[in-house]
């Protein structure tokens, strides 16, 4: 079986002054080996759905597979195990701890997975290095541009070879050339046993994704793939 996630009939509710219904019963087959755009207009329910997809949040009805099993969430130690083995996550902003350079931001990640620690740092400085930021190792973020920023946040959702990578705007707040650098950077990471899905307000890395899906009335609409 080449599905990696599969989502059955989920729905998400949120409950403020009234109840809002933002995802309706969104059944979708993620397959391995491919990279998926998100789209749609803000408020959407592309946050919610990557937030659901990451295990952060969970779902008002319905069910989430992994791997062809299913989600149980009263299980929150075990699904944190997997996040950290399973997941890498990539935000708009970085999420960078600010008191710890490039070099620790990404090792502690595997740390944080239970991790050997000489073995973490060495993983981390081979990343970093493919991600072009070897001479910047010891700095700390406030030293870092925002294309570096993001370099290390991809740097650091890969230290524990996730099969799943989930990236939120990842070059929402970067100009136009430095997101291109970073996009390419991220496509490069796609392979055989892996799935990527970022979503995005950008068409033009939107069609560049292997399959491109758009959030409509709550639920997934195919544009391609």
């Amino acid at each position: 079986m080449n599905n990696l996630i599969e989502l059955t009939n989920i729905i998400k509710d949120f409950n403020t002054h009234k109840k809002i219904n933002v995802l309706k019963k969104i059944s979708y087959k993620f397959k391995k080996g491919k990279i998926y755009s998100l789209m749609g207009p803000s408020g959407s329910g592309k946050s919610t759905l990557l937030n659901l997809l990451s295990l952060i949040d969970r779902p008002t009805s319905g069910a989430i597979s992994i791997e062809n099993i299913k989600i149980d969430y009263s299980e929150s130690n075990k699904n944190d195990v997997l996040r950290a083995n399973k997941i890498g996550i990539i935000y708009q902003q970085d999420n960078l701890l600010p008191d710890f350079t490039a070099l620790e931001n990404v090792y502690l990640a595997s740390l944080a997975a239970g991790n050997n620690k000489k073995i973490s740092v060495i993983k981390a400085q081979k990343l970093l290095k493919r991600v072009g930021l070897l001479n910047r190792l010891n700095h700390y973020p406030s030293q870092l541009s925002g294309g570096e920023k993001q370099r290390v946040s991809i740097a650091r959702a890969l230290i524990n070879d996730p099969q799943i990578i989930l990236a939120d705007e990842p070059t929402g707040s970067l100009d136009l050339d430095t997101a291109k650098e970073i996009f390419s950077i991220l496509k490069k990471q796609i392979n055989a046993n892996r799935i990527i899905i970022f979503a995005t307000h950008n068409r033009f890395f939107a069609n560049k994704s292997d399959c491109l899906l758009e959030i409509v009335n709550g639920n997934i609409k195919t544009i391609n793939g």
